[in-house]
C-alpha cells in the first residue's frame, strides 16, 4: 500500500470490475440537456457527475466510459458544451457531463450564466455522490481547475481527480504533475483520497473508473 497522499487508485477486484463492466454494458442514453434548475430530472438515484477544464478530454472519457463513440459530443471549441447534460445508466444512476470551465473564448455573460448554473447544481443535489473532475495529465492543476475544487468543496461535494491523457506523460514528468496535483488537492478536505490515471485513447483507468462508479450508491 503506498504511503503517499491520495495515492494512485489500484485495478479493481475481478467481482467489481465485473460489476462496473456490466453498469456500463447495459443500456446508457442520453436523456436531457438542462439549461435552468427547474428543468433537472427527478432526483430519485444516485448521480455523478464530471468536470474539466475545455478540451480535458472529458467527452472522449465519456465515450471510452459507456463505449459508445458519439455518447458526448468531442468538439475543439472551447465552452461548447452550454448545458448540463444527463444520462441515464440503465435504471441505477445518472451520469452528468457538467459545461467546461476555463473558456477564454467565451463571451462574458455567457460565461457568468453557467458559472451560476453550475454553482446551483453543485449546492442544491442531493443526490450527486461524487464528481469526478478531469485534470490533464500533461499541465496539473491550472488556475481554472482551482476555482472548481474551491466550488466543490464549499458545496461539500466529495470530489475525485481523473489524469486525462496519460499516456502522454510519463516517468519524471508524470511524478512532478502527480506531486503538484497531491499538494493541491491536501488543501480540500472534500478530495476523495485516491487518483485515477486514464487515457481515453489507450483504455488505461476505464475498468478501474467503472468500478469505482458501480460501486457508488
Amino acid at each position: 500500500m503506498s504511503t503517499l497522499p491520495f495515492p494512485l487508485a489500484a485495478p479493481p477486484e475481478p467481482a467489481a470490475a465485473e460489476r462496473g463492466r456490466k453498469l456500463f454494458a447495459g443500456p446508457v442514453d442520453f436523456l436531457k440537456g438542462v439549461v435552468a434548475m427547474e428543468g433537472l430530472p427527478p432526483a430519485d438515484r444516485p448521480e455523478i457527475c464530471f468536470a474539466g477544464r475545455s478540451n480535458v478530454g472529458k467527452s472522449s472519457l465519456i465515450n471510452a466510459l459507456t463505449g459508445r463513440k458519439g455518447l458526448a459530443r468531442a468538439s475543439n471549441t472551447p465552452g461548447r458544451t452550454q448545458e448540463i447534460n444527463f444520462f441515464t445508466l440503465g435504471d441505477s444512476h445518472y451520469m452528468v457531463d457538467l459545461p467546461g470551465y476555463g473558456y477564454a473564448e467565451a463571451p462574458v455573460a455567457v460565461v457568468a450564466k453557467w458559472q451560476r448554473l453550475l454553482k446551483a447544481y453543485l449546492a442544491g443535489r442531493q443526490t450527486l455522490r461524487r464528481a469526478f473532475v478531469l485534470i490533464d495529465a500533461r499541465h496539473g492543476v491550472k488556475a481554472a481547475d482551482e476555482d472548481i475544487l474551491a466550488l466543490l468543496n464549499s458545496s461539500a461535494v466529495p470530489f475525485q481527480v481523473v489524469l486525462t491523457k496519460a499516456d502522454k506523460v510519463k516517468g519524471k514528468d508524470q511524478d512532478k504533475v502527480l506531486a503538484q496535483v497531491r499538494g493541491t488537492l491536501a488543501k480540500h478536505p472534500a478530495a476523495f483520497p485516491e487518483l485515477v490515471l486514464s487515457s481515453a485513447e489507450k483504455g488505461d483507468g476505464i475498468a478501474t473508473l467503472r468500478s469505482i462508479i458501480a460501486g457508488i450508491g
